[in-house]
């Protein structure tokens, strides 16, 4: 962003990475595939870099309001400091953040989820996938996020992009307003499980591997996380693959 407000541009949409998409090996790959698509539809794109730091989400969930506010104001400087309009990111975390909590601290923007931009690139032509390639036929079931489901009442559009792959959609008993936490939500993610008889992404999993479905389509760094490590607990890795929606997009595409 830096280097194009320095020549004068301005992108069409400000890509948020997030931390997840930064730092986390497994997640990286979710931001090549997402950027390997804008690249091929010649969506003009920046990205904040080294300016970018965490959207304070994890902290409010987890009670630290102070540092919550830290973390917003400082994002909210640098992005009103560029003049950013639109706002694109992968993770629901980060979507729900920015578009829900930062208009009340000074931050307004339009704030879409990479699924919701995925699915208007399909219904514009700009990503036509011939036939699903790959994935004609296959059985795939979709993890509904909950800050992308329960918090913004988005269901349709990761599923309308699975459509597009001409894959057999098999839903979770647990699915859209009736959807099952992956159990890394509200902080969840960094503290240890409390005293129980079952994990929740165990159960989550058990209720994904029931549907038959080789392939669990997650939009979210957590959920990823969280039925990655529930597959590789009911030792299925090697039949049953967890993936973003951008990342069988891309591979569809072969991008």
């Amino acid at each position: 962003m830096a280097e194009m407000a320095a020549e004068g541009k301005e992108p069409e949409i400000l890509f948020w990475v997030g931390c997840a998409g930064s730092f986390d090996d497994r997640y990286r790959n979710v931001t090549k595939a997402f950027v390997k698509i804008l690249n091929k539809v010649g969506v003009s794109f920046a990205v904040l870099g080294p300016e970018e730091t965490c959207t304070g989400d994890p902290a409010r969930r987890a009670g630290n309001e102070f540092l919550f506010q830290m973390q917003a104001i400082a994002n909210i400087q640098v992005m009103n400091g560029y003049g950013i309009k639109k706002v694109v990111t992968a993770c629901p975390h980060c979507f729900n953040t920015i578009k829900n909590e930062y208009p009340a601290l000074g931050g307004s923007y339009e704030v879409v989820h990479h699924s919701t931009f995925l699915q208007q690139l399909i219904n514009e032509g700009k990503v036509s996938l011939k036939g699903g390639g790959e994935f004609k036929g296959r059985k795939i079931t979709y993890h509904d996020s909950c800050y992308l489901g329960r918090a913004n009442n988005i269901y349709e559009a990761p599923r309308e992009v699975l459509e597009a792959l001409d894959a057999e959609l098999v839903e979770m008993k647990r699915c859209k307003t009736k959807g099952f936490c992956c159990g890394a939500g509200g902080a969840q993610m960094f503290k240890d499980a409390e005293a129980g008889d079952k994990e929740v992404n165990i159960e989550r999993t058990e209720e994904a591997l029931e549907t038959g479905a080789d392939t669990i389509a997650v939009a979210c760094p957590f959920c990823m996380t969280m039925m990655s490590d529930g597959v590789k607990n009911k030792e299925k890795e090697s039949s049953v693959k967890v993936r973003d929606l951008a990342e069988l997009i891309a591979e569809a595409e072969k991008l």
